[in-house]
Formats: C-alpha cells, sequence, structure tokens
C-alpha cells in the first residue's frame, strides 16, 4: 500500500479545516514539495498531527483540495459514492417530466472539490478547476458513467476543449423548454443556477410588463411570457444569443408580436429608456460577474452603484426591481446596500421582499463562504 506524500502548514488552519473549509492556498505551506499534481497528500500542522486529506495541484494558487479529514484508501470509490449521493439528491426533488437540466454535481457544495457537472437531459457538461482536478478526476467520464443510473448518458462535454460546432440540444426546465448551444454556450448553455429565481419572477409576471438585462437566451423573459406577461424586452450586446431567445420563444409557442430583443449593451439601453421616460412593472438585472476578484471590487462597486440607479428609474411607480450579482466577491450585505443606495440616488424607494441565491442543486458548505456567490432580490420600488 503506498504512503501519501505530507505537506506541513504554515498557517494555523486546523480550525477551518475540522469545520469542513476545503481549501488549502500554497502561502499557507510551509514548502511546495515536487509533487505531481492529483496526487493525494496528507496534510500535517506544524506540531506534524493529521488535519486532511486532499489532492495536490502544482501550478494553482489553491495547492490543496480537501476530500476528507480521514485517510482516502481508494480514491475512485470515494468520488463513486458521492456522485452516486449527489444524483439522488437532486433527481429526489426534481420531476423529471419538467426539468431535464440540472447540476449533477457542484464542487466543493458536494464534497468533490474541483469540479462542475451540468446535466443537459442525456449529455454531461464537465468543468474542471486546475491541473490537479483533472489529473485526481482523470476517468471521470467512466465513473460518471457507472454512476448515472437511473439515467442514461450519451455523451460528455469537457468545457475547456469545447468549442466548434458541438451540436444543439432541446431541454426542459419547469415545463419551460430552451435550445442549449454545447459548444458556444456560457456556462455550459443555460444559467441553472437560476431556476428557482426564473420561477419566482414567472410568479408574479402575469399582466405585468418586463425588462430583462443582460438576458442572454431570454429565460427570464420566456418564464414572464408563459406566466402570462403583457410584454418582455429582452436585452443582451450578444446578437447570437438573443437570436437564441427568439427561438426559444418560437419554440415554446409564444407570440413574439410582444416580445422585444435589444442587441445593446445594457447601460446604454437604461439612459436611453430613462430619457424617453420608458417604464416596465418588473425589471430584472442580471449582470456578468462585475468583480471576479477583490482587485475589481473598487470598479465593481461603482459599476453595480451605476447599474442600480438606472435599473430603479425604469421602474414603473409600484413595480418590482429584481438584481442579481453573481461574484462571491461581493458580499450579501453590500449587495443589497448597492441596490439600495442606487435606487435612492434615482429618487426612489427601494422595499426588499425576498433574498435568495442559486438553486438547491448549487449547495453550499457552511464552511465554505466563498461558494455563496449568487445573489438574487426582490424588491418593490415606490
Amino acid at each position: 500500500m503506498s504512503v501519501s506524500p505530507k505537506v506541513i502548514l504554515r498557517k494555523n488552519l486546523g480550525r477551518a479545516l475540522r469545520q469542513g473549509h476545503p481549501w488549502i492556498f500554497r502561502d499557507a505551506l510551509v514548502e511546495a514539495p515536487a509533487i505531481r499534481s492529483g496526487t493525494v497528500v496528507v496534510v500535517a500542522g506544524r506540531d506534524g498531527r493529521t488535519l486532511a486529506h486532499g489532492y495536490w495541484d502544482c501550478t494553482g494558487p489553491i495547492a490543496v483540495r480537501v476530500l476528507d479529514p480521514h485517510p482516502v484508501g481508494d480514491a475512485r470509490a470515494l468520488v463513486c459514492d458521492r456522485l452516486r449521493l449527489a444524483l439522488a439528491k437532486r433527481l429526489a426533488r426534481l420531476d423529471r417530466g419538467k426539468t431535464n437540466a440540472f447540476r449533477w454535481v457542484h464542487g466543493e457544495g458536494d464534497r468533490l472539490p474541483g469540479i462542475h457537472v451540468d446535466l443537459y437531459d442525456c449529455v454531461a457538461v464537465v468543468r474542471f478547476d486546475g491541473a490537479g482536478a483533472r489529473a485526481f478526476y482523470r476517468d471521470l467520464d467512466g465513473m460518471l458513467a457507472e454512476c448515472s443510473a437511473p439515467l442514461t448518458l450519451s455523451r460528455f462535454v469537457d468545457r475547456e476543449q469545447r468549442g466548434g460546432n458541438l451540436g444543439e440540444i432541446e431541454v426542459r426546465e419547469n415545463g419551460v423548454r430552451f435550445i442549449v448551444d454545447l459548444g458556444r454556450g456560457q456556462k455550459g448553455g443555460l444559467f441553472l443556477d437560476q431556476r428557482e429565481n426564473r420561477q419566482a419572477v414567472a410568479g408574479r409576471a402575469a399582466g405585468k410588463s418586463v425588462l430583462n438585462l443582460y438576458g442572454y437566451t431570454g429565460g427570464f423573459s420566456l418564464y414572464a411570457a408563459a406566466a402570462g406577461a403583457t410584454h418582455t424586452d429582452t436585452v443582451d450586446i450578444a446578437r447570437p444569443a438573443l437570436a437564441t431567445a427568439r427561438r426559444n420563444f418560437q419554440l415554446n409557442g409564444l407570440s413574439l408580436e410582444h416580445a422585444g430583443f435589444h442587441a445593446t449593451d445594457a447601460l446604454a439601453f437604461l439612459d436611453q429608456a430613462a430619457r424617453r421616460e420608458k417604464r416596465w412593472d418588473i425589471v430584472i438585472s442580471d449582470p456578468p460577474s462585475f468583480a471576479p476578484s477583490r482587485l475589481a471590487l473598487p470598479k465593481a462597486r461603482s459599476a453595480y452603484f451605476r447599474l442600480h440607479c438606472l435599473a430603479a428609474t425604469v421602474v414603473a411607480p409600484d413595480g418590482l426591481l429584481c438584481a442579481a450579482s453573481c461574484s462571491s466577491h461581493f458580499p450579501r450585505d453590500e449587495f443589497l446596500a448597492s441596490v439600495e443606495r442606487g435606487a435612492a440616488s434615482a429618487g426612489r424607494g427601494f422595499r426588499l421582499e425576498s433574498v435568495s441565491g442559486a438553486g438547491f442543486d448549487h449547495p453550499v458548505l457552511p464552511a465554505f463562504p466563498e461558494g455563496d456567490y449568487l445573489k438574487f432580490a426582490i424588491g418593490r420600488v415606490v
């Protein structure tokens, strides 16, 4: 039986590791030994006591992704057990007749650090976080096939090696039909983490006009139109995404007569709408991450403030602003304060009605706040 190499912590991370934090950064180690990426290592404190077991990454800033506090004997069996458990949790809560697109594995949240697996009907789209993950989960396709029962997988797509014409697939989400481009689509083709938030908007959309900013392939617009919205406007700078949004409307038998599609910058669109005194009953703001790192936070704060100010400006009296942020570096309390300040700058008030995050298939470990990235606030603008 081979003995796993040992790495020694320079920083005192014992408490965090005991609570279940899954990352150890390279600068937390006494030294970075010459170990192949994907190798299972023992993590010890400076006193020599074993604290965790995980796999090594020799290139990225995260040197060790923690697998378990106990020794990892059969790594393949451990991964397969967790794959089956993650799938069972999803299938217990989803109606596959209505929803066949969801996240099977949410990395650290499913105790399978460094990988994300999205299912689009019978296709698994995989993302590896670094060389360590790619080496440790080197037989991931085989393990996914082995652990997919009662589902049957027909294909695997590696997000880093995608591109070109991998084809399209039609999926369902709460009965709404979507066209997904497996090769060129963002986040694998559909923002699965917003599924439950799309449904929340749909529950409020009947008889309302809806503006969907950064609308991509029309997710929020489709849900709203299917729920009886009087008119939807979808704004996205990417023309191919809007072309797919149109196709999605047609796929669902929704009239294009009451649907606008605007290939332009969202802030420019809002500027023009504000000048024309155009208003919508529900405004949804779901921008890309303005803060991909902590260094980007100052610019991100300014961008979020401007966006929230303009978005609040075009909400009809007593209408709803649904604002989102997908950056873990922009904390929830600061995000909510930004929405309130933006509305106040527009001369409006924002009364928070609900705040949520990603869907249940994107679980967050209590000891890993970095995983709580998505915020979605719904509030009344007065």
